[in-house]
């Protein structure tokens, strides 16, 4: 049966893509007189760039570097800065929205004394700060987080996925993870857990057939997609 319940941050707690970072990146280039104003579907094409800073520099390459411009390396990195800045206190302020289904599914694992964590490669700060704006600090006590540069290497690496699992205590297979990428997926399968996709703004296009069940999101009444007992279900088979 499932004896824990583990989540991913980015793109299952919150869109953080979509409703933190393109923000962040947007208040910067205002902040900073600039006329550039990331769209959804924009950034969607834009993440095919990794890294914020690569990112930026790409977006300019392709459509002009600012007028005045000169040491576009040192440019790129205090804008990066400056958006990063601003991404935590989108964060702090309890501007980025749970997603659907969240905190209902946290309260049925609560009540049913599930073991509950975060398993994220995200910055560490971010994290805590997202499960503790969103969720409450009552919710955020019953959470393992592990996060930020406690392991070594990125999903879809599996190295998170085990150290939960040491530190949770569990059997691989007695533990289910919600996650929204195909990284994540692997990663969670690789480490023999169960997992099922919500899937996020950006992650609609990706191969997901490894997983236990795909939906759109979690879920609130009276539209609720998965259940604690729907979990507990694909645990056990």
């Amino acid at each position: 049966m499932m004896k824990a319940l583990i989540f991913d941050c980015d793109g299952v707690l919150v869109d953080t893509e979509r409703d933190g970072h393109r923000v962040a990146f947007n208040r910067a280039f205002r902040a900073k007189g600039l006329d550039a104003e990331w769209s959804v579907d924009l950034y969607g094409e834009l993440l095919k760039i990794a890294g914020g800073k690569e990112r930026m520099q790409h977006y300019f390459e392709q459509t002009g570097w600012p007028a005045g411009v000169t040491e576009k390396d040192s440019f790129i990195r205090e804008l990066h800065k400056l958006k990063t800045d601003l991404f935590m206190r989108i964060i702090e302020g309890g501007e980025l929205p749970l997603r659907s289904g969240v905190k209902r599914l946290v309260d049925e694992a609560i009540a049913d004394g599930i073991p509950l964590a975060v398993c994220s490669t995200s910055n560490e700060r971010a994290v805590n700060r997202v499960v503790e704006t969103m969720l409450g600090t009552e919710r955020k006590n019953r959470f393992m987080i592990l996060a930020g540069d406690v392991v070594s290497k990125k999903k879809p690496d599996p190295e998170i996925y085990t150290l939960a699992q040491a530190r949770l205590g569990f059997a691989a297979n007695e533990c289910v993870v919600v996650e929204d990428s195909r990284n994540g997926l692997l990663a969670a399968k690789a480490a023999g857990m169960r997992c099922i996709i919500t899937i996020s703004s950006y992650t609609g296009d990706e191969d997901f057939h490894e997983a236990d069940a795909v939906v759109p999101e979690l879920g609130d009444p009276p539209d609720v997609k998965i259940t604690l007992n729907d979990l507990i279900h694909f645990a056990i088979n």
